[in-house]
């Protein structure tokens, strides 16, 4: 049977920490004991208090994330803040979290790749401008209409709705960045993508995006990452086909 140890350097050797930006933090979150033996593996976006709750009611040894969960450094472990108190949860419940967060969004087949392949959008590289090489740019193998384009986005992702800025060209080439790819407005029209897909922009972004020419689709945070569990899933599967693995929703928003 594996070790955490075991699984976490097998996922870091694939996943490389050299693809991480300089501004990240992600990796070994907490690590109770790194020679323990691993039978479930509980696979989320971000780790929210409930899902710890899960992974500690349902016999889960190990919690894998994109997002991290310690991204600012910690001044104390008191409980005292959401961050703090999840910690001291998992090491509690002796369970460890692992995160993969920018080195996932460059990973070739990470997020940015797999999306481009939900969205149909083929002949993909990594966008020009990009430091972090993060961002994707890509035809669509027939034009289409901006309005339906926004639309079947919304559609392939499972989006509760999705925000469309300018809508007056074909969308032909496209730029995207899961998550918050506000900072790839520009490089995405220097790179002549008529239409660029991102998960959340602020407002002021949206004011600047409007003045550009190219059409701008804001498809929401979690539905622009979420897909890549599937990769996690399968990365551990391969690792140790005997650890069970699950995929928990960690999305905060809801439908009214």
């Amino acid at each position: 049977m594996s070790t955490v140890h075991e699984l976490y350097s097998y996922l870091d050797k694939i996943i490389s920490p050299e693809l991480s930006c300089e501004w990240d933090n992600d990796g070994l979150m907490v690590c109770p004991d790194k020679f323990a033996k691993v039978k479930r593996v509980l696979l989320t976006l971000d780790i929210t208090a409930e899902a710890i709750e899960y992974a500690s009611s349902e016999g889960f040894d190990v919690i894998i994330s994109h997002h991290p969960l310690i991204f600012r450094p910690l001044k104390n472990l008191s409980g005292d803040n959401a961050v703090s108190s999840k910690v001291m949860s998992l090491v509690k419940n002796s369970i460890t979290a692992m995160s993969f967060h920018t080195r996932l969004d460059a990973l070739d087949g990470g997020v940015n790749d797999m999306l481009a392949e939900l969205l149909g959008i083929e002949d993909v590289e990594i966008l020009p401008g990009d430091p972090d090489m993060i961002g994707r740019i890509g035809n669509l193998e027939i034009p289409s209409d901006p309005e339906e384009f926004a639309m079947y986005v919304k559609e392939q992702l499972g989006a509760r709705s999705v925000s469309l800025v300018n809508a007056q060209l074909e969308v032909s080439r496209v730029a995207l960045c899961g998550g918050d790819g506000k900072e790839l407005l520009s490089a995405a029209y220097k790179a002549g993508a008529d239409t660029y897909i991102t998960g959340t922009l602020s407002y002021n972004n949206m004011i600047d995006a409007s003045e550009l020419p190219m059409n701008v689709i804001e498809a929401g945070h979690f539905y622009t990452e979420n897909h890549v569990l599937n990769l996690l899933a399968d990365l551990v599967e391969e690792f140790d086909g005997s650890i069970e693995v699950e995929i928990y929703n960690s999305n905060i928003v809801k439908n009214v």
